[in-house]
């Protein structure tokens, strides 16, 4: 997806604008009781318009109503057989799918990437961006263990507030993280990894060890459970295996 499904889209819109204002007039209306959604469709098939700009459009607005490509795709059939009679044209049909499934898969990438909870990242995210720093890392002939490390947060606390309590375990997890991101606030992922421990990816410099040690003194003036917090630096292995084990023990440990 990205900026080109971004730019698609917007040119979408503005030919489903550009077309809407001449079908009517051309034509005399539109069949009565068609879905909303399909409104621009009809218009655009009965003029004989370019039908994958419309179906593009109408594709990503389904799939952020939540609608599911069935229904779509029964919208699509519906339009098509009282416009023109006959099945839907198999450029239109490419058209609607690809949209809805460029739509749905963003949503689920968002899913995937952030815990719409707390709004830390997730373990698989961060893994991702792991393997990015390697492969990063590689490119430029060097090693992801002299650019990036593990900034690690563990605190005990959490594991009985999440059986006791899990609302107040997110609450705690979103402070630490708020924390964390006094100190590193720039694109670091932090994510949780366990029930207890929390995790920043960052990059390596002379301000490192220092920077850690000013949040593990914020950590510790959290609260009076804050003293049982251990934050410490994990060194950042050089291949992708190699950090994909890592991520593996932090999170049994």
């Amino acid at each position: 997806m990205g900026i080109f499904a971004t730019r698609d889209r917007r040119a979408a819109r503005a030919e489903v604008a550009r077309g809407s204002g001449a079908t009517e007039s051309a034509w005399g209306g539109l069949p009565s009781g068609l879905a909303p959604r399909f409104e621009v469709v009809a218009e655009h098939l009965a003029a004989g318009r370019d039908m994958s700009v419309a179906c593009t459009e109408v594709g990503h607005e389904l799939a952020r109503d939540g609608a599911d490509l069935g229904e779509a795709l029964d919208g699509l059939r519906t339009v098509w057989a009282r416009v023109r009679g006959g099945e839907p044209e198999f450029h239109a049909v490419r058209a609607m799918c690809t949209a809805w499934g460029e739509e749905t898969l963003g949503f689920v990438h968002q899913l995937s990437c952030e815990d719409p909870l707390t709004g830390l990242a997730t373990r698989a995210h961060l893994r991702a961006r792991m393997s990015e720093a390697c492969r990063g890392a590689e490119q430029r002939d060097t090693s992801a263990a002299t650019s990036h490390a593990l900034v690690v947060v563990d605190f005990p606390p959490l594991a009985d507030a999440s059986a006791r309590d899990p609302l107040g375990a997110a609450l705690w997890q979103v402070k630490l993280a708020e924390t964390m991101r006094l100190v590193f606030h720039g694109e670091e992922p932090i994510a949780q990894v366990s029930p207890t421990r929390l995790v920043a990816l960052v990059e390596r410099g002379d301000l490192l060890v220092r920077r850690v040690g000013l949040l593990r003194d914020l950590v510790e003036d959290l609260g009076p459970v804050s003293g049982r917090a251990r934050t410490w630096i994990e060194g950042m292995p050089s291949t992708d295996d190699g950090a994909a084990w890592l991520l593996d023990e932090i999170a049994r440990a």
